[in-house]
């Protein structure tokens, strides 16, 4: 493992280990499922003999305790899934800034915050999944030309009220601007076939079941609902790949994490954030979501890699929750709910 060089740390913290907690220990607060991080964290202490303890619970909730604990919390780490929520607990001076060559060199600049306070770990693909007894991969395109005349009675998308959504309509307004991405947007909202879904399973579902013929999903969620309904009338398109338009691609986000702004062990926490970004590592973090690896160097896995290749918008993730509050103000304009 590299060893973890140097940590700036928000208004000169001490980067000495504080009385009470063992340097050889870790605390993160964790806004991904413990099936999913348990497996990591005990090949970490595996291999370093370093405890990590850990507490799950949903993003908002967490912030909110890291923010009443202040200076006591025993949080090293705060991890938590979409770059929105990443963006907001920087933004909340929850977040110490972390100067690594290791996570600088693995994670790639436009899935890390450009100030270095929380980076990305797995890559989540938000993409289209059609019904193949109705769709024929060239009738499709972009995100965008979902908007088009076609395709009226004939989608179906997941609610605006969730963050997945609110990051791919905030990417977009970076990418083509507040005007076009409202316009697109309200297009999508004529050629819905039934009112927004809950979740992006039932959203498949529906186009499976004919109720409408595409969707916009993340692509583990379509890896889950395989697994488990192999038969499905699914399949994946990615869309935006023209080759002569370089700034554009499929929609990426991230499950990530930081150091946090008061944390006991911030070297300890620097040296896992490391170790969560090395091929091992990469391997199981994303593998077991069926997620892509954060860090380009790392071989996808085989049922993943059986959706096709791709190319990902070069777009930095943290507008996502840069951009979040004028996504939602925009999606409401526009009759997305």
């Amino acid at each position: 493992m590299h060893v973890f060089r140097t940590l700036t740390v928000a208004l000169a913290t001490t980067l000495s280990v504080a009385g009470g907690v063992s340097a050889a220990e870790v605390v993160v607060y964790s806004a991904r499922n413990e099936q999913l991080i348990k497996p990591l964290f005990d090949a970490y202490t595996k291999e370093t003999g370093v405890a990590v303890k850990f507490v799950t619970d949903k993003e908002g909730p967490l912030m909110a305790r890291l923010k009443a604990e202040g200076k006591n919390t025993p949080a090293d780490i705060f991890m938590t899934v979409d770059a929105g929520n990443l963006w907001q607990a920087a933004e909340e001076g929850l977040l110490a800034p972390v100067k690594s060559k290791t996570l600088s060199a693995n994670i790639p600049a436009h899935l890390r915050d450009p100030d270095n306070q929380w980076f990305g770990l797995s890559v989540r693909a938000r993409t289209l999944v059609y019904n193949t007894n109705k769709v024929k991969p060239g009738d499709l395109s972009s995100y965008e030309a979902l908007a088009d005349a076609k395709w009226k009675s004939r989608l179906c998308l997941r609610t605006s009220k969730k963050v997945y959504n609110q990051s791919l309509v905030a990417m977009m307004i970076d990418e083509y601007g507040e005007a076009k991405t409202e316009a697109m947007v309200k297009g999508w909202v004529a050629n819905l076939a039934t009112d927004p879904f809950p979740d992006d399973t039932k959203a498949m579902e529906a186009v499976a079941a004919g109720l409408c013929d595409v969707t916009v999903v993340n692509t583990y969620y379509f890896g889950r609902l395989m697994e488990k309904k192999p038969n499905l009338p699914l399949a994946i398109f990615w869309p935006n790949q023209d080759a002569k338009a370089p700034n554009t691609g499929v929609h990426v986000n991230v499950s990530g994490a930081g150091v946090t702004h008061h944390a006991k062990n911030p070297f300890g926490a620097g040296q896992l954030l490391e170790w969560l970004s090395s091929a091992k590592a990469q391997n199981l973090y994303a593998d077991v979501n069926m997620e892509y690896p954060a860090n380009p160097r790392i071989k996808w896995d085989p049922l993943v890699a059986s959706w096709g290749k791709f190319k990902q918008n070069p777009i930095n993730v943290a507008q996502a929750g840069k951009l979040q509050a004028k996504a939602v103000m925009l999606m409401d304009r526009a009759g997305y709910k």
